[in-house]
């Protein structure tokens, strides 16, 4: 399965959040779409909608189990996608910035 690590991802990066929602609301990587896997199926539309261009798929949880069964699924689909090693736990303890809705300091359940 394709995957990347925290550290190779640029800020501009597509980012997909697949954690639920009490997750997404305790903290979550600024920009990213979140789209919970429970809802992925039925609300697929909308990444298919956010997706940049010939643009490739970050998919992030918590720790990388989620987020691989979404990547290939998505690779399956056709979709550049990979998974990203670690998830949001990898994200926060390499200093990147983890926000609530708000915009304040957020932290990862």
């Amino acid at each position: 399965m394709p995957t990347v690590g925290v550290a190779d991802l640029k800020s501009d990066d597509f980012l997909l959040d697949v954690r639920e929602d009490d997750e997404w609301q305790a903290g979550h990587a600024e920009g990213a779409l979140h789209i919970p896997i429970s809802d992925f199926v039925a609300r697929y539309g909308e990444l298919t909608e956010a997706t940049p261009q010939d643009g490739r798929v970050h998919v992030i949880c918590r720790s990388g189990g989620r987020s691989a069964q979404v990547t290939m699924y998505l690779v399956q689909q056709g979709i550049d996608a990979v998974n990203v090693d670690g998830g949001m736990q990898v994200w926060q303890a390499a200093g990147r910035p983890v926000v609530t809705d708000g915009g304040q300091p957020g932290h990862v359940l």
